[in-house]
């Protein structure tokens, strides 16, 4: 029961920040289930598979959500989707199959460098000066199989790497925002492919997993961040972000400290 408790807990504020911060919940989730599989007694050879694969799966469901509250505002520029979902496909499809090769220890450090950076970003409030256009579609292929390929190795949807970069293409904030909430729809769903595909031939994983999703905690992932993302993605056009941001990237160092110590 304490485990199904602390999926549902890591969901809602998870959930709440995809739609707040539109930097995906994937930064908080993937510790939190680090902490909680190794607990469980998961294998240790692929609990950071398990992480980013569940991770990934949770965020295919909360982008939805997410995604739905902010075309509401009108805040989803969906020619920037359709034009960079290709890209991230790709990318991603790519980046499962290279992290289904790649160590726990070696993921693991992996996303403690990219949790500091992150935090850097935010606390530091850095940020690039909107001094260009949206490229074309082979721009776009290129930056979104970046994208997805970073993404995929981190188990998020996306959101630190695609609101700056459409930041710096002179969308605004909450567009940029209400887009990268979309654009983790294909992120998740080619990622969790791609981790239950990768993970189907591999000798004694726990069981109630399917590849290297673990589907009770993906069931109480949902039902709470479904919940609350809508509510995150509201309180974000009368919430000073910018704050709220620096809050959490406290919160990252935090995170990132921790599984740190635990290597």
């Amino acid at each position: 029961m304490e485990f199904w408790l602390l999926y549902l807990g890591t969901g809602a504020f998870a959930g709440f920040l995809a739609g707040l911060l539109g930097v995906g919940g994937g930064l908080v989730i993937v510790p939190a289930l680090v902490f909680i599989f190794t607990a469980q007694g998961f294998p240790a050879a692929h609990i950071m598979h398990f992480a980013l694969g569940t991770s990934l799966a949770s965020i295919m469901f909360t982008s939805v959500s997410s995604l739905r509250a902010h075309h509401a505002h009108g805040a989803v520029e969906w020619r920037v989707v359709r034009g960079i979902s290709p890209g991230i496909v790709a990318g991603t499809l790519l980046g499962t199959l290279v992290a289904a090769q790649l160590s726990t220890h070696f993921l693991k450090v992996f996303f403690i460098v990219f949790i500091y950076y992150v935090a850097a970003q935010m606390l530091l409030n850095i940020k690039p000066k909107p001094s260009r256009q949206i490229p074309g579609l082979a721009g776009l292929f290129g930056v979104g199989g970046v994208i997805g390929g970073v993404s995929s190795l981190v188990g998020i949807g996306g959101g630190t790497l695609s609101v700056p970069f459409m930041t710096w293409c002179n969308i605004k904030m909450h567009q940029a925002i209400g887009t990268s909430a979309a654009i983790g729809f294909p992120i998740a769903a080619a990622g969790a492919l791609g981790f239950i595909l990768n993970g189907l031939g591999v000798a004694g994983l726990p069981a109630y997993s399917w590849g290297f999703v673990a589907l009770p905690a993906l069931a109480g992932l949902v039902v709470a961040s479904v919940l609350t993302a809508p509510f995150g993605a509201r309180a974000a056009h009368r919430l000073p972000v910018a704050k709220l941001k620096k809050i959490f990237a406290a919160l990252l160092l935090v995170l990132g400290t921790r599984m740190l110590v635990s290597l």
